[in-house]
């Protein structure tokens, strides 16, 4: 190792509750008066032990790998397997659990699966040459992070190990995906970018200056990983020069000039704690490791974490399935590659128009040609992983079967290419252009390899015959031995005259002549007696034990023979690797953007225009999850229009069930999608470039967060309101619901207004909500817009017609939705009583079924915003300068109200 392990985690543990221990193991000392209490091999342990304090130690012995004190508690219940004891005769027996080797990686999956790190011990001399106790050394470290074979992710999901630096708010983080090689970093400008960023990549390992133990930094990981591994390191690690340095070493390179990370500290220093932690965790080569690549925030739209959730991009809201998400419905990629990437896209999709035009235009052109779709999905449909056996093949944990499922898909590249060259867009071009010849190597791979091998290693059956002359001789003995075999029993029998005379084969004496007690007297004298029998006697023969070496031996020579002429093809692969993953990001590419196309086949999607203007405009749009589980023309398509300069903010009305989160998710989803190259589910559409797209959808106590409902719809609001710009879009959801009446309504009113008043910061804005007060707002700003969703009413009943219209809702129809929820007769006949009392500004009695006509005052108990009566409350409403008013302001006076109308009913109360 480059540094010492112990030295390097100082401590280590799984978010959200700290469970993982840090040092790893019991002190022996506790129970033993010194080392020289232990035998040769646990000080052998423990020795080992204390370079990898933070990891399970898979210790080989023999057959096993043994676990032993604490790790073997640990491990045991996690593998299910049983906990037993070493020395059991002692006064402090050692715990110890083991794992038989052939069956290793299932059981270190496991471990790692649960947030473990795994260090595997193995013998590195020869038992038999060794002087004493047998050499071991750790070979490799796994963890969630650092694998490319194993891990909690599955092949079309990317398994992000994460660094992250800061200083004075803000934060470098690198992201390294092990298994693939892909390396990426960025700087962030505040907490809220770091935890966008960290929701859309949700790594599964993440590594931290020690530093921010247990400060504020710790609380916000807590918030925002789910069930991580976090480490904290020496900061040292996290600095510019230990960052440059690593660079130097890992990549071979005579500086870091050409990385462009020079004016990104902060993305320098997080990409030095990633390397740092690789070399110091991952023994053996890295070659496929890609240089890392600098990105920045404004390349792509940002998607936050709620409105990834709210936008069901990736995971339904209530059941948090991938089934019904948009990733679901986009998804008919047939390559892990591909499904990776569309996975990204979705998290990043681009904001410049020429290269989302350049993916438009491919898709396009893949729709006009039914049979270059098929003839590219029938290629690609059994692409192996390349990018991930790049990885185990660097790491030199690739078997013979990924060298040669790499084999077969490099062949299919030549004919993608072919097809590629036919099309005139400029994307096909690029990706043909990626596209190396790789004849020579696959060439290679299949001369040397059998067309199926086997997946063990060490079992041999891996080479094809003719590739090595020694290895065929060996082949050739192994193969006639058994026609010796028969021949020198047919011999023996007529030499001897035994009839029964046998030649047999165990393990424990290897061949042998067995002869029945009958006939002993015919056995001749260059027999030698090996064993004794009830009813025969077995022997040897010097030809026989001279066989038994040759074919013996031959099978052991060429399992090791096979498995160092593997290993030399596998190091000759790596030099082909650059070239590998170059061809892989390009496949990845064709086929999301085949998946575009036949999504857009099968749905009838259409290509929208983009634009660089503020203009949203989208006839006959239609919602791209909810459509997929409805009949064939079921779904009502909606047309919406926003624009910069006279339909900015959209006051949707309407009753519940009626579609408004329907209409409002849709536009969201059609702008997202048309941003990753994606058609769209429309009529038509013309779609101006979006930085950003906020939501505030739902409601929902965080009760981890100490948050009632109320606070995180706030929380998100002032998001909303702090960060939107002019390109922003913003959907709207009943804002103001999770407090009273009259609260809920003035901040609304008080959003609504900012949203259209705030120069600079005039996000499209679609505002759905019951609060109807809202609608006066378009006749006081010029573009505030009101629309409803339209219902009939027939028979006393509803029906819902699911069109937006302009115009405002006259009626929520509450008891009407109740009454389709299955809420009692008894309680809707009662609702009606009350809602006439109130519609008619009576109040209430408690006592009285239908309240008490001749009780004055307002029903609700609370003021009509739009009421002339003469109140403070109103009289302070008029003074409000709402042109010049923040949001911090809105809730200043929203207190300063409250106050004063509880100072009105106690006066009020005074009086009577």
């Amino acid at each position: 190792m480059c540094a010492s392990s112990s030295a390097f985690f100082q401590s280590t543990f799984r978010l959200p509750a700290v469970g993982r221990r840090s040092g790893g193991w019991d002190d022996p000392s506790d129970r033993y008066t010194g080392m020289t209490d232990l035998t040769p091999m646990l000080r052998q342990y423990m020795s080992i032990k204390e370079e990898y304090p933070d990891c399970v130690l898979f210790f080989r012995m023999g057959d096993f790998y043994e676990m032993f004190f604490d790790d073997a508690r640990e491990a045991a219940p996690i593998l299910e397997i049983a906990l037993t004891t070493r020395d059991k005769n002692r006064e402090n027996p050692v715990p110890m659990c083991g794992v038989p080797y052939h069956a290793a990686e299932g059981y270190i999956e496991k471990l790692v699966n649960s947030g473990r790190k795994v260090a595997v011990c193995e013998q590195v001399e020869d038992p038999s040459q060794a002087k004493g106790i047998v050499r071991r050394e750790v070979v490799r470290v796994v963890t969630p992070g650092l694998s490319a074979a194993l891990g909690k992710f599955s092949p079309g999901e990317n398994n992000y190990l994460c660094g992250i630096s800061h200083d004075d708010g803000r934060f470098g983080v690198a992201f390294l995906d092990f298994s693939t090689g892909e390396f990426q970093v960025t700087e962030l400008a505040d907490i809220g970018e770091l935890t966008d960023q960290l929701a859309a990549r949700n790594p599964q390992e993440v590594v931290f200056s020690s530093e921010v133990e247990g400060g504020p930094m710790a609380d916000v990981l807590a918030r925002t990983l789910n069930d991580v591994l976090v480490n904290f390191t020496d900061p040292s690690r996290f600095t510019t020069n230990r960052a440059e340095s690593v660079l130097i070493d890992v990549y071979g390179l005579a500086g870091i000039d050409g990385l462009g990370l020079g004016e990104h500290p902060l993305a320098l220093a997080a990409t030095g704690g990633v390397l740092s932690y690789v070399v110091d965790y991952k023994l053996g080569d890295v070659t496929h490791l890609s240089l890392p690549r600098l990105y920045l925030p404004r390349d792509f739209m940002i998607i936050d974490e709620v409105t990834g959730k709210n936008l069901e991009l990736f995971r339904t809201i209530y059941e948090g399935k991938r089934s019904g998400s948009l990733l679901s419905v986009m998804d008919r990629t047939t390559t892990s590659m591909g499904t990776r990437l569309l996975t990204r896209w979705l998290a990043q999709p681009l904001v410049d128009r020429v290269e989302i035009e350049h993916r438009h235009d491919l898709v396009q052109e893949l729709l006009g040609r039914e049979e270059g779709i098929d003839g590219l999905i029938s290629l690609l449909s059994d692409m192996a992983d390349l990018e991930r056996i790049a990885g185990r093949i660097s790491t030199r944990t690739a078997n013979a079967r990924d060298v040669a499922a790499l084999a077969s898909s490099l062949g299919r590249i030549g004919p993608i290419g072919r097809i590629l060259e036919d099309f005139n867009a400029c994307a096909a071009e690029k990706l043909a252009g990626d596209l190396d010849d790789f004849l020579p190597l696959i060439r290679r791979i299949m001369s040397i390899l059998v067309e199926s091998p086997p997946q063990a290693l060490r079992d041999g059956g891996l080479i094809a015959d003719g590739v090595d002359e020694e290895l065929d001789e060996l082949r050739e003995i192994s193969r006639t031995g058994k026609q010796w075999i028969i021949d020198l029993e047919r011999a023996e029998r007529r030499r001897t005259g035994i009839n029964n005379l046998k030649v047999r084969y165990n393990k424990v004496f290897g061949y042998y002549i067995e002869v029945s007690k009958s006939n002993l007297e015919m056995v001749p004298d260059d027999y030698i007696r090996k064993q004794t029998l009830v009813s025969a006697e077995r022997f040897i023969t010097p030809e026989l034990k001279e066989f038994e070496a040759k074919v013996l031996g031959a099978q052991d020579r060429i399992t090791a023979l096979e498995y160092t002429i593997f290993v030399e093809l596998r190091d000759e692969v790596r030099g082909w690797i650059p070239g590998i993953q170059k061809a892989a990001g390009a496949l990845a590419t064709l086929d999301v953007l085949v998946s575009f196309a036949v999504v857009a086949r099968e749905r009838d999607f259409i290509r929208p225009v983009m634009t660089d203007s503020r203009e949203i405009d989208i006839t006959g749009g239609r919602h791209p999850m909810v459509e997929r589980f409805l009949p064939p023309g079921a779904f009502v398509p909606n047309d919406v229009h926003l624009d910069g300069t006279d339909e900015q903010v959209l006051v949707i009305t309407g009753p519940n069930m009626a579609g408004k989160s329907t209409i409002i998710r849709q536009v969201a989803l059609i702008v997202l999608m048309a941003h990753t190259g994606s058609f769209i589910p429309a009529e038509k559409a013309t779609i101006g470039i979006v930085d950003r797209i906020f939501s505030r959808v739902g409601a929902s106590d965080s009760i981890a967060r100490g948050q009632s409902t109320f606070m995180v719809e706030m929380v998100e609001t002032a998001n909303i309101l702090n960060n939107a710009t002019d390109q922003s879009l913003v959907i709207l959801d009943e804002i103001g619901r999770g407090t009273s009446t009259f609260d809920g309504v003035s901040i609304a009113w008080a959003v609504a207004e900012y949203l259209h008043d705030n120069d600079g910061r005039t996000p499209l804005t679609l505002f759905a909500t019951h609060y109807h007060e809202l609608t006066e707002l378009a006749a006081m700003k010029e573009r505030i817009k009101n629309y409803t969703i339209s219902v009939r009413e027939w028979n006393g009943r509803i029906i819902f017609v699911h069109k937006m219209q302009p115009g405002s809702a006259s009626h929520s129809y509450g008891i009407e939705v109740a009454r389709l929820a299955g809420l009692p007769t008894p309680v809707l006949g009662r609702a009606r009583e009350v809602l006439a009392d109130l519609e008619e500004g009576e109040l209430l009695r408690l006592d009285a079924p239908g309240g008490s006509p001749d009780t004055p005052g307002n029903a609700t108990g609370q003021l009509d915003l739009l009421s002339v009566v003469s109140n403070p409350v109103v009289e302070r409403l008029q003074k409000i300068d709402v042109n010049s008013l923040t949001p911090l302001d809105a809730l200043a006076i929203l207190d300063e109200l409250v106050q004063l109308t509880v100072q009105a009913e106690i006066k009020d109360e005074s009086k009577k």
